[in-house]
């Protein structure tokens, strides 16, 4: 699929439980064209423009056929299904193919970092980390309705930053992915547990030659004593498979 076709999504909501009492305030968006990472934010000033914040959405997402979320499938776009829903407007991105990048973060990075939260991937694998502008996700709803009450906008900043800086961080964190898995033996894999991690996705989706020489390589860097011997058994395992 051409990477025009896929469009970058995270939504910042009035709550973090979900339902049909949650809705999404601004809602961050960003498709590639001509090469070039093109972003859209649609905020509502008020919650009656909700319809008008739904439709502008929509309208950037017909150009698109493929949705990018991190725990998107979860939240953000079960969250948006209802709200289109309760407006009798068409999902517009219904029937998308839909890349939640959160599992695969899981599955290369849960052995080596604490956190799997995309700020923490971005400060720990992509090596950006974020400026002073930024706010803590727990705090955005809180901002947002302390602006409907006194309509003072200027706390939003951090807001609209944080939201950017989510939709950049996923392009940037699926091409990152995107590398590693279609070279995984390249100098973009730093660490044994990263290296192994990718090995046993390898395992799982049965190529078992190139798995091989992934846990070959992870033995040969730096490895905590557990993860070594446990990396040695699957090798032990997959050499004998082969053989067979």
């Amino acid at each position: 699929m051409p990477m025009e076709e896929y469009v970058f999504l995270d939504t910042e909501t009035s709550g973090l439980a979900g339902g049909t009492g949650t809705y999404a305030f601004l809602v961050g968006a960003a498709r590639f064209v001509n090469g070039e990472l093109k972003m859209a934010q649609y905020f509502m000033r008020d919650p009656s423009e909700e319809t008008a914040l739904l439709e502008g959405l929509a309208e950037f997402l017909a150009h698109c056929s493929a949705l990018v979320t991190f725990n998107g499938k979860a939240f953000d776009a079960p969250l948006l299904v209802t709200r289109y829903t309760l407006h009798r407007i068409p999902v517009p991105f219904k029937g998308f193919a839909h890349l939640d990048l959160l599992p695969l973060a899981r599955r290369l990075w849960k052995d080596r970092l604490p956190s799997r939260a995309l700020k923490y991937l971005e400060e720990n694998v992509l090596m950006a980390p974020r400026t002073v502008e930024e706010v803590p996700g727990y705090e955005i709803p809180y901002i947002y309705f302390d602006y409907l009450r006194n309509g003072n906008a200027t706390p939003l900043k951090g807001v609209f930053y944080h939201n950017a800086m989510d939709v950049v961080a996923l392009a940037a964190l699926l091409s990152h992915m995107t590398s590693i898995l279609q070279d995984p033996l390249s100098e973009l894999v730093k660490h044994g547990l990263d290296m192994v991690a990718i090995a046993r996705l390898f395992e799982d989706l049965g190529q078992w030659d190139t798995a091989a020489r992934l846990f070959e390589r992870g033995l040969e860097m730096t490895l905590p004593e557990a993860d070594f011997w446990q990396a040695v058994m699957r090798l032990s395992h997959l050499q004998k498979r082969r053989g067979n």
